[in-house]
């Protein structure tokens, strides 16, 4: 049977309340009581029974989050990172509920009695309904990966822009012009700007813009497999493609060598997110990190401040800067 308040009130001679108090770290508890109470607590091997206390409080301990979607556009790396960070910032006395909006049937799912605070890991615009949605119901929540220009909330996003825009300034230092794009998901804001990364820094070396060199992809294996064979079919194939995640990188590479050519000798790949996985890819992947464990963790920091102190004013913007991680996929040609 477990211990409880009360069986470590016995032992302390005190009553139950004094013990509540001294476990909560109260500043009306003398210190050697409450000293005297944690030690007791601690031989007993005393473990708080959040679901009785969330009683006590009208707190559910479930942290939320939200990911525009998981099936369609979020890779398995971009979300297993994210959940890392989450993890490894959040007081342990809390549950993570792990949900993709568009299986969410309806916004009554969320409520104040069911989620203490929200992480909303967003791509889209669209998403902003369920943000309002947040607010009004007065639930403490934190945006990640996407700007947002929406007063009294937390938002913490990586430069993508700038990302874009270092990784296809470095193809053209190495001497190519002829560059393509494999963009992510479309109506995507990370597609959007890295989009216009790729762009301006083609525009600001004076390189033609070629609207054949521009093809759609999902962020996924598959569909950067299939627009590589796209690029691979124009009677001018280009010399280096800039690939708007890794995961469409990777199915690009695998459409070149299917083609009977080689990374980087034929076509060099700048890839974007720095998974896991680009050590170990043949050859290793050169790409843009994007801190996206790092947004997580202190996005997860932030929410439970705001929870702790919810009557301190929110708004904050922080950008997380992105780092071009240099391997062995681009080759240089002049």
């Amino acid at each position: 049977m477990s211990v409880t308040i009360k069986d470590i009130a016995k032992l302390a001679n005190v009553s139950h309340t004094t013990v509540s108090r001294a476990l909560n770290d109260s500043p009306f508890i003398k210190e050697k009581t409450k000293k005297r109470i944690l030690e007791i607590a601690n031989q007993l091997n005393y473990v708080p029974n959040y679901n009785a206390k969330s009683l006590v409080l009208n707190k559910s301990y479930n942290i939320g989050v939200f990911f525009s979607t998981i099936s369609r556009g979020t890779s398995p790396n971009f979300f297993h990172e994210i959940i890392d960070g989450v993890n490894s910032a959040i007081d342990k006395k809390y549950n993570l509920v792990i949900k993709g909006m568009d299986d969410c049937k309806s916004l009554n799912y969320v409520s104040k009695d069911r989620f203490d605070g929200i992480i909303l890991v967003s791509q889209s615009e669209s998403d902003n309904i369920f943000i309002y949605d947040i607010i009004g119901k007065d639930i403490p929540i934190v945006v990640l990966n996407r700007k947002i220009e929406i007063d009294n909330v937390i938002n913490i996003l990586s430069s993508e822009k700038e990302g874009a825009y270092e990784a296809t300034d470095y193809l053209i230092k190495n001497g190519h012009k002829d560059i393509a794009i494999i963009e992510g998901k479309e109506n995507f804001k990370s597609s959007v700007f890295r989009r216009e990364g790729y762009i301006n820094a083609l525009i600001n070396n004076k390189i033609k813009i070629n609207n054949e060199y521009m093809v759609r992809g999902e962020y996924d294996i598959e569909s950067g497999f299939k627009a590589m064979q796209k690029l691979l079919e124009l009677k001018k194939i280009p010399t280096a493609v800039f690939c708007s995640n890794d995961d469409m990188a990777v199915g690009a590479i695998r459409a070149i060598q299917k083609h009977g050519l080689r990374v980087p000798d034929d076509i060099s790949l700048v890839g974007f997110d720095d998974s896991a996985f680009c050590d170990y890819v043949s050859p290793a992947l050169t790409t843009v990190r994007k801190p996206s464990r790092k947004i997580a963790s202190v996005g997860c920091e932030k929410l439970l401040g705001i929870i702790e102190e919810p009557d301190k004013t929110i708004n904050e913007k922080l950008y997380i800067s992105t780092k071009l991680i240099i391997r062995d996929s681009v080759k240089k040609i002049i």
